[in-house]
């Protein structure tokens, strides 16, 4: 049984672990995608994930993780290295977006909470990296005490540059360290965004969440009822073998939808909590790019590497030597099997690329 913190709630992460990562192909693959990388040390994305949840403090119970079934073997490997025992592992055979991975996260959080406590939920991407941990500690006290006031908490990431890679947040009214939710914007054209950010009202949409099981159960079932109703019916019929929850075939006929359009968009009760604490969702090479060390020219490398009058250049070198010559804004990724080359300012591209070998059935994938 889940036990109770934060005035009788527990505070149980729900780590969600069913991206693909294919802007990081070809390191990322369908059999071993991004999160479960050791991109930036000797853990990987996910375990830096289940470790920052376990240090937040806050009563922090074991997490519920959702994965793809086909990454069951990695996620109980990598929590077991780091020593970490969730208290379920959901297994998706396939993946239906955010907002139904939560309502699964939410059904069984609910249905093991102690009788008459109302568990809260931090929903975590398994794939970002947070620098500051007693920031995003700090943002999640915040967040609880927004959340026990009866709202449904995003976190918004201080924007340090106009960014036009990430949807955003306009703040509405201030209530001491969190704010209503004034509107949700999509990804911006370049002036929009430079304007969005020399405003200081707009946040980058982090895809971090707290809230009360009970009150995001509420909230989808006034706003798409058919969900919750098919969640229901697949948290029921589920097979529990334990920590593990292996959702039925049926799953797949569950309508696929973000908890940002399912929920967070149309709720009345959204609030943001604004996080300052060294944020990157390494969503591109040129994300990844960013959080590594670079030399006084501005190159990274990592492998065997050798460039000779190259500037703001990365290299991976997985298996063998790569050599570049008078390069600028380049990233070069070298596997076993593929050798990936662009422009640093075309690194969301990559996902055309993964796209058009999947399409091709090519095994690269």
């Amino acid at each position: 049984m889940i036990s109770s913190a934060n005035n009788g709630r527990a505070l149980i992460p729900v780590i969600l672990s069913g991206g693909s990562g294919t802007r990081l192909w070809p390191l990322s693959r369908q059999a071993r995608p991004k999160q479960f990388l050791p991109l930036t040390g000797a853990t990987t994305l996910f375990q830096q994930t289940l470790l920052r949840a376990g240090a937040l403090g806050h009563g922090v119970q074991a997490p519920i993780v959702v994965c793809n079934a086909a990454h069951r073997a990695l996620v109980e490997t990598q929590a077991r290295e780091i020593g970490s025992e969730p208290h379920a592992i959901v297994l998706e055979p396939v993946g239906r977006n955010t907002a139904p991975a939560v309502a699964v996260a939410a059904l069984l959080a609910s249905r093991a909470a102690a009788t008459g406590v109302d568990p809260l939920l931090l929903v975590l991407p398994a794939d970002h990296l947070i620098a500051d941990q007693p920031a995003f500690a700090a943002a999640v006290g915040v967040a609880i005490e927004a959340a026990e006031s009866g709202r449904l908490v995003t976190f918004g990431i201080v924007p340090d540059r106009a960014e036009t890679g990430y949807g955003y947040i306009k703040r509405g009214v201030q209530r001491g360290g969190w704010a209503d939710i004034g509107r949700f914007v999509e990804k911006p054209a370049s002036s929009t965004a430079e304007a969005y950010v020399a405003s200081g009202d707009y946040w980058w949409n982090s895809g971090m969440f707290l809230f009360s099981a009970a009150l995001v159960l509420a909230e989808l079932r006034a706003h798409v009822p058919a969900l919750l109703d098919a969640c229901e019916r697949i948290v029921a019929e589920a097979r529990d073998d334990g920590a593990i929850v292996r959702l039925g075939a049926a799953f797949a006929e569950c309508p696929a939808d973000s908890i940002d359009y399912a929920v967070m968009e149309k709720s009345a009760c959204g609030a943001v909590v604004p996080l300052a604490a060294g944020w990157n969702d390494v969503g591109s090479w040129a994300a990844l790019r960013d959080v590594v060390a670079s030399d006084a020219d501005g190159n990274a490398r990592s492998g065997d590497a050798l460039l000779e009058g190259c500037r703001n250049t990365y290299v991976v070198a997985k298996h063998r030597l790569v050599a570049a010559v008078g390069l600028d804004d380049v990233v070069i990724i070298e596997t076993d099997d593929a050798v990936l080359v662009l422009k640093r300012d075309r690194a969301q591209d990559v996902k055309r690329i993964a796209d058009a070998l999947k399409a091709a059935k090519r095994v690269e994938t």
